[in-house]
């Protein structure tokens, strides 16, 4: 294990909706307001409470509730996903399933409505992933651990008979309990290999997201002992681990790489790594696409949860990419999320829990310093894992809470 306390976090870092499925959105689209936005809620309101379900460790590891995500067409059938742990030690698992808005309250999901679409069985409590994300093909990407301890002693991540340690792919609109994408890599094969594999070699993808304008698929890969890696998922490819820590061979500790990597071909580099000396643990994020950092846009902003370090990485597809140091917090960093403007924010974890933005000056022409600034006094949790809106036009945001709750609050921009 690579940090003890909070800096375990992350350094150890639906049935589908059928034909006949009896729930009709609520009050005939819109999440039960007629068919336009919702409102937002007046303060800070629970969403969705599942503690009771989720194996939490807040504080001290990485078990619990990791991540949300909304249907494309949330507005009109009222599903949203979910991504956390349960079980209890020894019979843990990582599960991924569809809830639906409350038929009665758009500031309410009904916690009832839960199905199940994944379970995959978790060897150790650390290395859970936890990001789940809808593309612009519709299908749903959800990112696995390798399913932890250190090194990866099972060889799960080049194991492509196993879910752990990849991006995975499904179709939650076909299906039973979900239907697999036509074009995912390994459709029809004879090896064995599971076919909702979308990309496999990663050790911990705690945070992936997708950039529009591109379609690139960016996700930060938490390291063992030495590097920390940015890359761009594309289909079928084997970004490496535990053949690789980053673009670096890796022979250990424990167990050396797995068998596979013997006659593994084709592993595809970081666009980006740093070692130790900035950080130890990194924290994905988002190609900027707002209005109110212009000095940002089209880059990649990325941090490191140990060190605070925030950075902008400029990548263009060809070109090798450039890395800029933007802001230092003074705090550990679990995730960034955007809003329905695509403006940023910062998640503290831990302490006061505060969620920030960052703020730019320009002190000479094209020459910019940055800082970050407190935002939404209203709420600030201690544990905060992801952030996310709903894409039905409202300012709402939503807050996902380790230990098993989602909020939801007004994100008009302060």
């Amino acid at each position: 294990m690579k940090r003890t306390m909070a800096g375990l976090f992350l350094a150890l870092l639906a049935f589908a909706a059928c034909d006949d499925d009896p729930q009709a959105p609520p009050n005939g689209g819109g999440n039960g307001n007629g068919g336009g936005p919702p409102p937002p809620p007046d303060s800070v309101v629970v969403y969705l409470d599942i503690s009771a379900r989720v194996a939490s460790n807040p504080g001290i590891g990485e078990l619990g509730l990791l991540g949300l995500a909304f249907h494309p067409k949330y507005e009109t059938n009222g599903q949203f996903f979910v991504y956390y742990t349960a079980g209890a030690s020894g019979s843990r698992v990582s599960r991924v399933s569809r809830f639906r808005v409350s038929a009665l309250d758009p500031n309410a999901a009904d916690p009832g409505s839960e199905n199940i679409l994944l379970e995959i069985d978790q060897p150790y409590d650390n290395h859970n992933a936890g990001q789940i994300a809808f593309g612009a093909d519709a299908y749903l990407y959800v990112a696995t651990g390798d399913g932890g301890s250190g090194g990866d002693p099972q060889g799960n991540a080049q194991n492509r008979a196993s879910l752990l340690g990849k991006i995975l792919r499904i179709d939650v609109d076909s299906g039973s309990p979900y239907a697999i994408p036509p074009d995912n890599p390994f459709v029809g094969n004879s090896d064995g290999y599971r076919e909702e594999i979308y990309a496999w070699g990663l050790r911990n993808p705690w945070r992936f997201s997708f950039d529009p304008p591109t379609g690139r698929l960016w996700a930060g890969d938490v390291g063992q002992l030495t590097w920390e890696e940015i890359d761009v998922i594309e289909s079928g490819q084997n970004y490496g681990w535990d053949c690789r820590e980053g673009a670096h061979d890796y022979t250990g500790p424990p167990g050396g790489p797995a068998p596979d990597c013997a006659t593994a071909t084709g592993l595809v580099d970081p666009v980006w790594e740093y070692g130790r000396a900035s950080g130890n643990s990194v924290t994905g994020g988002y190609v900027y696409r707002g209005d109110s950092l212009s000095s940002l846009v089209g880059k990649y902003v990325y941090a490191d949860y140990g060190s605070g370090r925030i950075w902008a990485l400029t990548y263009d597809g060809v070109n090798p990419a450039t890395n800029e140091d933007i802001v230092d917090a003074p705090f550990l960093i679990s995730t960034f999320g955007v809003d329905k403007d695509n403006e940023l924010y910062v998640m503290r974890y831990g302490g006061t829990g505060q969620i920030h933005r960052i703020e730019q000056t320009e002190v000479t022409p094209g020459v910019y310093t940055y800082a970050l600034a407190p935002v939404f006094a209203e709420y600030t949790p201690a544990f905060g894992v992801d952030l996310q809106h709903a894409g039905d036009g409202s300012a709402r945001l939503f807050v996902v809470e380790q230990e098993g709750r989602i909020v939801v609050f007004d994100g008009t921009n302060p």
